[in-house]
């Protein structure tokens, strides 16, 4: 997700008029939950150093610094004030207190994961981490899977833009990631939403309603 105000050219000419500054701002921004395009600014980031305009392990760094402070900053941030900012929002949409204790226990049991591979989701990528903090996964351990998460992520990104911008334009690159990642979520929303739609069925049908 991104405001569409803020096209690939203005990326790349912000890229090439801050170098590693705007690198690290937009990948931190994003993790933070600002509906920035960390994704393409990192794919950005890897096309310059590919050209020569910027270094590829000072890209590298950038991308996973930004990533892990974001990401911690989100933790807190979910963890300080997140749950009675959801009990709000369970209240407008009429989801119950004790359903949302149960979404948030099945949080918690698959936090690790969702925390690790939340990085190549584009709106996990924004909501894992303060998922994580509401769902009050122990700190440290959200430290190892975030900063494992975001390297992982970071290393494909960068070193995918870093290879195949020599082949491709930066423009066809970025479609196909996105498309992945559009499709890579479908794919998600699939996986989470059907069992628990079926597991809801199943529980009226016994229950006879």
């Amino acid at each position: 997700m991104s405001f569409e105000l803020i096209s690939l050219e203005n990326i790349q000419d912000f890229a090439q008029s801050y170098g590693y500054w705007a690198i690290f701002l937009g990948i931190l921004l994003e993790n933070l939950g600002i509906p920035l395009p960390g994704e393409t600014v990192t794919l950005v980031g890897g096309f310059l150093a590919g050209s020569d305009e910027l270094n590829y392990w000072l890209v590298l760094g950038d991308a996973v610094t930004g990533a892990v402070i974001g990401g911690n900053c989100g933790y807190w941030i979910g963890r300080v004030g997140g749950w009675p900012f959801l009990l709000q929002v369970g209240k407008i949409f009429r989801i119950s207190e004790a359903r949302l204790l149960s979404i948030k226990d099945q949080f918690s049991e698959n936090a690790a994961k969702a925390v690790f591979f939340g990085r190549f989701f584009a709106l996990l990528r924004i909501f894992a981490s303060p998922l994580a903090g509401i769902a009050e996964m122990p700190f440290g351990k959200f430290l190892v899977y975030n900063l494992a998460g975001a390297t992982a992520w970071a290393g494909v990104m960068v070193t995918l833009a870093f290879f195949a911008g020599r082949i491709v334009s930066l423009e066809q690159l970025v479609a196909w990631v996105s498309q992945f990642a559009i499709l890579a979520l479908l794919i998600l929303v699939v996986v989470i939403v059907v069992p628990i739609w079926w597991e809801s069925r199943q529980v009226k049908h016994q229950t006879g309603d």
